[in-house]
């Protein structure tokens, strides 16, 4: 069998090349005479190829030299894939370290659960590699400024996937707000979906033999298996993310910081009422409403299980409302708009994001959704899950990002990490 040559049923039975160093395992990287030089093709690895990974990798197929997952099931599914689009087979792992090991790779793209990406964002611009990770960028406050601190040091490109700021229907409509066509603004509605967790819950048990259990938690809690709480589901669980506040939250809440101008910024102050779950099948909110107050006396509103406010983003101001959403672009009088070009509604935002971030790999130039953008969205998110977990208001500093006299909400800002990993914070 060729050392490159690994099909799926090959893979999964070669349990001893998984995790370990590339020298070690015998997996040489990929000639570089293979590919065009850097200058003319990018090298990308994909860590995390499950879900919005596979997807991810849908747009770069062809710049896939490597593919890492702790799942050794999806693992032998992704590098299938990039074999049959490329003809040779891709560098596959199980550890991302092994990976940013490899001089031969330019960029990572990070489709991980949301408590690996400040880790592994962070090791890459480090390494050296320019990243696409996908939203929320970070699990916590904190973590979003130390991954924009290492994009700046490493002079590194880091787009994080909103991949609505590529989308034109969502840029005319903060182009329009922003321009001052509604007027003063006073209010922003956005709407996100309910919890979409497939219950009931099930017992703790053994983790399945394809997965790394162990390096899936990483920073995580130690805690038994449970296979409600891994792969999709993660994102119900406060240990791994947000619930759907940081999971649609950081689609929808950075069209509202785009068209009110506060990509640097933020509010000055949350409050939020939540619902759980009457039998705890998840930790997140099933329901929540919150209110950003914004300087200026705009208030955000956001609703998740609120039929009174659309799934979407509604600026509202003096001289009407526009309205955006995956697709649709609309206001309370159509002049507002002006010409919308036909390109508004037909472009596919997905496939200009990941073109934008190779772009800007090669000129240099800020991603559509740099670090600090995706850093600030994800911040808004955090806010309004920690307001709905104390139970009260609190007050928000965006230039110092601190919460000022509330000791239990600062202390929300972060969390430790299970050793051996290192909270780059």
């Amino acid at each position: 069998m060729n050392r490159f040559s690994f099909n799926r049923r090959q893979w999964l039975g070669a349990n001893i090349t998984y995790g370990l160093p590339l020298a070690l395992c015998g997996l040489k990287p990929l000639a570089t005479r293979a590919y065009q030089s850097p200058s003319e093709a990018i090298r990308i690895a994909a860590i995390g190829t499950g879900g919005q990974g596979a997807s991810n990798m849908g747009h770069q197929l062809k710049n896939i030299i490597a593919v890492c997952d702790v799942d050794r099931k999806r693992l032998g599914t992704a590098a299938d894939r990039v074999q049959k689009a490329n003809g040779r087979a891709p560098i596959t792992v199980g550890d991302y370290r092994r990976i940013l090991d490899n001089k031969d790779i330019d960029a990572v793209m990070v489709s991980t659960p949301d408590h690996w990406h400040a880790r592994i964002v962070v090791d890459a611009c480090e390494a050296g590699k320019h990243v696409y990770c996908e939203k929320p960028l970070t699990l916590t406050v904190k973590e979003g400024r130390a991954i924009v601190n290492a994009a700046r040091k490493h002079k590194r490109i880091v787009q994080t996937g909103s991949q609505q700021r590529s989308g034109k229907n969502f840029e005319l409509a903060c182009q329009l707000t922003r321009k001052g066509v509604l007027g003063k603004l006073s209010k922003v509605e956005v709407g996100i979906p309910n919890v979409n967790f497939a219950g009931p819950p099930v017992a703790d048990s053994s983790a399945p033999a394809e997965l790394d259990y162990d390096l899936w938690l990483g920073p995580a809690p130690k805690r038994p298996f449970n296979t409600k709480r891994v792969h999709y589901n993660f994102r119900f669980f406060w240990d791994y993310s947000g619930g759907q506040m940081t999971n649609f939250g950081a689609h929808h809440l950075d069209i509202a910081q785009w068209g009110l101008g506060m990509d640097n910024s933020g509010p000055v102050s949350i409050s939020g009422t939540v619902t759980y779950h009457p039998d705890n099948w998840f930790e997140v909110p099933m329901s929540s409403k919150v209110d950003y107050l914004y300087p200026g006396g705009i208030h955000l509103v956001l609703g998740q299980g609120d039929n009174s406010i659309k799934g979407g983003t509604k600026f509202i101001g003096e001289k009407g409302w526009i309205y955006v959403s995956r697709g649709v672009l609309n206001a309370s009088d159509k002049a507002l708009l002006g010409e919308v070009p036909k390109e508004a509604l037909k472009a596919d935002a997905s496939l200009d994001h990941h073109k934008n971030w190779l772009d800007c790999i090669k000129s240099g130039k800020l991603p559509a959704a740099d670090a600090e953008i995706g850093h600030r969205s994800a911040t808004i998110c955090h806010l309004g899950n920690i307001a709905s977990r104390v139970k009260r208001p609190i007050q928000w500093d965006p230039v110092k990002e601190t919460i000022p006299g509330d000791k239990e909400a600062e202390a929300m800002l972060s969390r430790p990490y299970r050793g051996p990993w290192k909270n780059p914070v």
